[in-house]
């Protein structure tokens, strides 16, 4: 097959037309610097949110230390008063039940103990706590049977 030729018709190398949808270095940079920029944004906002929770860490454990030497402080002086001899004194006369020479120990009583032993109004009833154990026969009979024997079930 031939090429077929139109005669006055001049075969110029005609420009092709640039397209649109071509990316130019401008729009590359520009493309590139906005992705950087939104990296550095992210890892950012990420730094700021970890030192927030972080700072919130520091501040719930710090009170808790606070907290804690305050409870110290508290047991120190409690050991100090439990050793110092107010303590063992007190803890002497009323627990101990202790004298010094020439005291007298009174231990007060009510009126009504002396004259009559306190009478229980309640009335007891006996009852057993035990499950009662079937005798011999009555298990061979319920082996034997399978049922309980005449008169019991």
């Amino acid at each position: 097959m031939s090429e077929i030729a139109i005669p006055g018709a001049v075969e110029e190398a005609l420009p092709r037309p640039k397209s649109r949808n071509r990316v130019t270095g401008v729009q590359l940079m520009l493309g590139m610097g906005l992705a950087i920029g939104l990296i550095f944004a992210l890892n950012f906002s990420s730094r700021i949110s970890l030192d927030r929770s972080l700072a919130q860490i520091h501040r719930q454990f710090s009170d808790e230390i606070d907290q804690l030497l305050a409870q110290q402080e508290a047991l120190n002086a409690e050991l100090n008063y439990v050793k110092s001899d107010v303590y063992v004194e007190f803890w002497a006369r009323d627990e101990g039940k202790m004298i010094r020479e020439g005291e007298v120990l009174i231990f007060p009583q009510s009126l009504g103990a002396a004259a009559a032993p306190p009478q229980s109004t309640v009335e007891l009833v006996a009852f057993e706590t035990t499950v009662p154990q079937p005798q011999n026969w009555e298990i061979w009979w319920a082996l034997f049977f399978d049922g309980p024997p005449p008169g019991i079930g």
